[in-house]
């Protein structure tokens, strides 16, 4: 009987380290127009200066390229099963982060602020749950921003109550939902929903904006604005 060949998790390392920052993949992105992954984090700081794929060069997007990046999930789940720990250590880096961050912006201990899950707006009492009983909570204000000089009219209106609480976890999807709900828009109609000027992509979630695209992070950064609009049709 043939023996069973062991590997070692440095025999995959080509395939689960990032081309940018050379560690294990946090969070895998893959660019949808050559398939190269790397680090959520590393690539969007990486399109920060340059529309080009950094390891083929290839131009992925001319104006935004943000749009053509596609979490892999899978390719996450398995970089936790072959590197021990891994998980563990992001979970409590990112745990302790957010901790920092909530202590400094709430200037609060971790109070019944944090322990409300659900995304709502300010004093809002119905009894609707989420799935994210236990993620670290993010406050958002979401304000209304007008397409000046669109041409057809302009339905979207600015929320009664536009101070919501969610779950770091929830995406730029979720939050377009929830506008689409709150303001009876309908079904056909899309928005953009932006931050500091920049329209972010469905799949961005809380934490990822908070932490790559807020400028005003740190003192009196508390809460994040997003802006919303209705989408604008350059063709």
């Amino acid at each position: 009987m043939a023996t069973q060949r062991k590997h070692l998790v440095r025999d995959f390392n080509h395939y689960i380290t990032c081309y940018i920052c050379k560690g294990y993949l946090i969070k895998p992105t893959t660019v949808t127009e050559c398939l190269h992954t790397f680090c959520k984090s590393c690539i969007v700081q990486h399109f920060e200066d340059s529309n080009d794929c950094p390891k083929c060069g290839i131009q992925v997007h001319e104006t935004n390229p943000l749009e053509m990046l596609r979490l892999d999930n899978t390719l996450e789940e398995i970089i936790f099963k072959l590197v021990p720990g891994l998980r563990e250590k992001e979970q409590e880096q990112e745990t302790e982060f957010w901790r920092k961050n909530k202590s400094k912006e709430n200037n609060e201990d971790d109070g019944p602020r944090t322990k409300r899950p659900r995304m709502e707006e300010d004093d809002d009492e119905d009894g609707d749950q989420d799935y994210h009983r236990s993620d670290p909570q993010i406050a958002i204000c979401l304000d209304c921003l007008r397409n000046n000089g669109q041409s057809g009219e302009n339905i979207v209106k600015g929320l009664m109550k536009k101070f919501i609480r969610c779950s770091t976890r929830v995406t730029v999807g979720t939050i377009k939902k929830f506008l689409s709900l709150k303001l009876k828009l309908p079904s056909s109609y899309e928005l953009d929903v932006l931050c500091n000027g920049e329209i972010m992509g469905k799949d961005h979630t809380m934490e990822f904006i908070y932490m790559t695209r807020w400028r005003l992070r740190g003192e009196n950064s508390y809460p994040m604005v997003l802006q919303y609009r209705q989408r604008i049709d350059f063709g």
